[in-house]
C-alpha cells in the first residue's frame, strides 16, 4: 500500500519506527502523548548522537565522501527525519551526480546506536527506512546495503536491505498513521524488554494486573464487611 502526503504537518518521525516496532505503547506514549523520560540508555545513545550529528563536517576520504545530519523524508510514506550519516560511495555506473563533486556517487545511511547487534530488526527497519527515503528523494538506484556503528562493541554491522524488510517497513508506516490518526495509544503488555525500558515508570506494565488484583481485593473486603454486619 503506497499513500501521498502532501503536508508535512501529517509527516510521522522517521525515527519512531524503532519505537514502534520495539513496543507500539511505548511509541504511542512518546510520539502521541509527548511522553518522555531518560535513563542511562538514553543519555549514552544520546551522547553517541551528539558526536555523529555535526552538520558542518564533511569528509572525504578516497572515494568516499561523508555528510553528518542530513535531512530525509518520504512523500509515499509521509515520513521525516535525518540520517547520522550519509557516505557517498564513488559509483560511475550506478551513481548519481554531486554538486560541486566529479564523476558519480552513490549514497549509503549509517545509523549510530549505543549497544549491539539485535536479533530483532528494530534498528534495521530504521535503516532501511533511511535508504528508502534517499532513494526517493535523490531519484537513485536501489541501495542494496546499509551500515549501523554499534557503539558497545565499536563495530559496523552491515545491513542487507531486502525486499522482505522495505516491505515491512512500509507496512508498519502504514500503522503507525492508523494509530496517529486515531490518537490511539494500546494498553500495556508486560514482557521482559519493560525492565530496560526508559518509560516503564510512566508506562507502568504492571497496572492492568495490579487493577484486577484491587479489583478483587475491593469485592473480596466489601463482602467480608457486608457479612460481618449481617452477623452483628
Amino acid at each position: 500500500m503506497r499513500c501521498s502526503f502532501d503536508l508535512e504537518e501529517n509527516y510521522l518521525q522517521l525515527s519512531g519506527i524503532q519505537h514502534f516496532a520495539f513496543c507500539r505503547r511505548q511509541w504511542s506514549l512518546i510520539h502521541i502523548e509527548q511522553q518522555w523520560a531518560d535513563n542511562l540508555r538514553t543519555i549514552e545513545g544520546n551522547l553517541l548522537h551528539e558526536r555523529a550529528h555535526d552538520p558542518f563536517i564533511t569528509e572525504k576520504r578516497k572515494d568516499v565522501i561523508i555528510t553528518r545530519d542530513i535531512s530525509v523524508f518520504s512523500r509515499t510514506m509521509g515520513i521525516s527525519g535525518k540520517c547520522d550519516v550519509v557516505e557517498f560511495h564513488r559509483d560511475d555506473a550506478n551513481g548519481i551526480s554531486l554538486f560541486g563533486r566529479k564523476g558519480m556517487w552513490l549514497p549509503f545511511p549509517v545509523e549510530y546506536k549505543r549497544g549491539k547487534s539485535k536479533i530483532a530488526d528494530v534498528d534495521r527497519l530504521q535503516l532501511c527506512a533511511q535508504a528508502m527515503c534517499l532513494e526517493e528523494m535523490l531519484l537513485c538506484g536501489k541501495i542494496e546495503t546499509a551500515f549501523i556503528y554499534y557503539g558497545e562493541i565499536r563495530r559496523r554491522e552491515v545491513v542487507e536491505l531486502t525486499v522482505k524488510l522495505r516491505a515491512n517497513v512500509q507496512s508498519l508506516f502504514v500503522e503507525m498513521h492508523g494509530y496517529y490518526s486515531r490518537r490511539h495509544t494500546p494498553r500495556a503488555k508486560q514482557t521482559k524488554s519493560c525492565n530496560a525500558c526508559s518509560l516503564k515508570d510512566i508506562c507502568i506494565p504492571k497496572l492492568p494486573q495490579t487493577e484486577q488484583s484491587v479489583d478483587r481485593y475491593l469485592r473480596r473486603y466489601l463482602f467480608e464487611n457486608d457479612s460481618a454486619e449481617e452477623v452483628q
